[in-house]
């Protein structure tokens, strides 16, 4: 309280005229409890003022743009706020606002805040994340099998308020999940199957099975549906409060490990409806992914033959292993002559018997075939399958073929990663406790390779390995606490995902967000034994921040989306090869 600028207290007497003015300055001590920084970028400062005092809040430093004065200081509105909104403060914390006269300004700090207000969102929805990626954990349902995790991911949209739809593309443990309406169409892509013979002990430093011989999700899985899940929902929270055209989808994508359901999905034509894709992969580094990878297609051969006592009566038998067998010699012949980033691998999984005095009636092996170009692969397996045929003419056997699956190689997108960056850049990186910093170099202990320089780019560009190394020196510890350097030169990732067959169909990008220890081996038990941490958990909620964060930079921008369809245009306009044929459905091998 004061009075011609002098303070009044309670012992103070001060005479002044009648009709002279008492200045108030009203506000909340601190110390007594928390409350929510409200959103005020929009408001006038008389209306932010009221909003803050009724919520036990101070207004703290207010700065005007120029040319803001007392005449059209009621038609200022504030942009920029201190603390964000949706953070939580202390009663009577002070909350710094800037105001501007300038509405296409105000439009771009809008967006802003209310972008921060969605990622707010996902924070406050940690638990939940959590929770979904220990049950799906817990789960660890292999390929195609998934039908408590599709059930958990279904049940909880629902509850959160998206329309979904189970059993898409005739794959019972699919699903989609919608919010919104209109364009842009904006897919995110979730995963959550197991692997065999990987059943671990969540938060342990040793191998200790939790079910003997069981299955663990040694891919990290679990976390990358939650993480999903999580983008998905703080791009609802966005749609909901900015009131603008455009969905969200989240898709729900089993069999990744076996199955490719993705690829199957792409044969449907599902992925053409969307505008861009986006998705994540739990990882020991925290960056945005580039470059192809390997298209796959793996077929199963069933050879029929005829018993017969190995002795007695071998020239009545016609032996199923040897025509396996001979098979896989034929396509030893055939490497000399495919390209050199071709692969072609095999198992037996049925020799026949067990008995060598049996000429074996059957007998099954399991090719997979790879390629860095879908067509090629698809030629390559014509081959293989003329291999397999001749096999069976040589031997006076059949044979049968099943398809299990088969998956194209990705398509790069320059322009989606960039918009990724800048969102990963902008909210930074997961950070740790000293306990949980401590159990990670622990864990770092247990496997070879946990110097390796991190990152994609560190295998193809020396400086930026060098670079890789500078910042994991400094980190100090083996979680990666940095984001890498946007790398987008030539990169080839060996393996195979059946996000290529997506990439094929919209303009499609992912991340990597740290969830393990540098260099940790993929599928494996450490994966596992992560993957019900705080340290996985937090990998999961991040990555659904940034998805989500680029995500609305799609729906609100249609210079970004144009950018990136044109590049997409340009790289596919040879076409999508599908590898999976019209007759096929998704299967396991047997």
């Amino acid at each position: 309280e004061y009075c011609d600028g002098r303070p009044v207290a309670a012992t103070s007497k001060i005479e002044a005229e009648l009709g002279s003015g008492v200045t108030l300055y009203v506000g909340v001590e601190g110390g007594y409890g928390t409350t929510v920084v409200p959103r005020l970028v929009g408001f006038p400062l008389k209306e932010a003022k009221g909003r803050l005092w009724e919520l036990g809040l101070n207004v703290g430093k207010v700065d005007f743009d120029e040319g803001i004065n007392l005449l059209n200081q009621k038609d200022a509105r504030v942009y920029i706020q201190h603390p964000t909104a949706e953070r939580s403060a202390g009663l009577g914390s002070r909350v710094d606002l800037r105001l501007t006269l300038d509405e296409k300004k105000l439009a771009r700090y809008r967006a802003e805040a209310e972008k921060q207000a969605a990622v707010a969102a996902i924070e406050k929805k940690a638990d939940l994340v959590a929770q979904v990626a220990d049950e799906i954990w817990s789960f660890a349902e292999l390929s195609l099998q998934e039908e408590q995790s599709a059930d958990l991911y279904c049940r909880v949209l629902e509850q959160e308020g998206f329309k979904v739809e189970r059993g898409i593309c005739n794959i019972p443990t699919a699903f989609s999940a919608f919010y919104g309406s209109g364009r842009p169409i904006i897919g995110l892509l979730a995963e959550y199957d197991a692997l065999s013979g990987l059943s671990q002990k969540g938060g342990s430093l040793t191998r200790e099975e939790l079910v003997s011989g069981g299955c663990g999700h040694g891919c990290g899985h679990n976390l990358l549906g939650a993480g999903a899940m999580a983008a998905a929902l703080g791009v609802k929270a966005y749609l909901e409060a900015a009131k603008i055209p455009g969905t969200v989808v989240l898709y729900g994508c089993p069999g990744e490990e076996g199955g490719a359901a993705k690829a199957f999905m792409a044969r449907d034509g599902l992925w053409y409806g969307l505008d861009a894709a986006l998705t994540w992969h739990p990882d020991d580094a925290n960056e945005v992914l580039t470059g192809s990878s390997n298209s796959c297609i793996q077929t199963q051969y069933h050879f029929t033959g005829v018993a017969a006592h190995a002795a007695g009566d071998p020239d009545r038998g016609r032996s199923a292993l040897d025509a396996v067998e001979l098979m896989n010699v034929g396509v030893q012949f055939l490497r000399e002559h495919m390209s050199d980033k071709a692969r072609v691998h095999y198992a037996i999984t049925d020799a026949g018997g067990r008995s060598p005095n049996v000429v074996q009636p059957r007998a099954s092996v399991l090719y997979m075939v790879r390629s860095n170009h879908v067509a090629e692969a698809v030629e390559l397996q014509a081959r293989v399958d003329k291999i397999a045929q001749g096999a069976a003419l040589m031997t006076e056997t059949t044979v049968e073929k099943k398809f299990i699956d088969g998956l194209a190689d990705t398509v790069t997108n320059h322009a989606l990663e960039r918009v990724l960056y800048r969102n990963f850049e902008a909210l930074g990186v997961p950070s740790y406790t000293p306990e949980e910093l401590a159990f990670a170099d622990s864990l770092a202990g247990t496997y070879s390779g946990s110097d390796r320089a991190p990152g994609v780019g560190s295998q193809y560009d020396l400086d930026y390995a060098a670079d890789a190394q500078a910042r994991r020196a400094q980190a100090g510890h083996a979680m990666n606490r940095f984001l890498l350097p946007l790398y987008q030169g030539d990169a080839f990732q060996p393996g195979s995902t059946d996000v290529g067959d997506v990439s094929w169909q919209c303009p499609t990008a992912q991340i990597h967000v740290a969830a393990w220890p540098n260099g940790c081996p993929g599928h494996s038990w450490q994966n596992v034994s992560c993957g019900r941490t705080d340290i996985g958990h937090k990998a999961a909620l991040h990555a659904g921040k940034v998805l989500a964060a680029a995500a609305i930079d799609l729906l609100t921008d249609p210079a970004l989306l144009e950018e990136a369809k044109t590049e997409f245009q340009r790289r596919t306009a040879a076409g999508y090869t599908c590898p999976i044929p019209a007759d096929a459905v998704p299967t396991i091998a047997d």
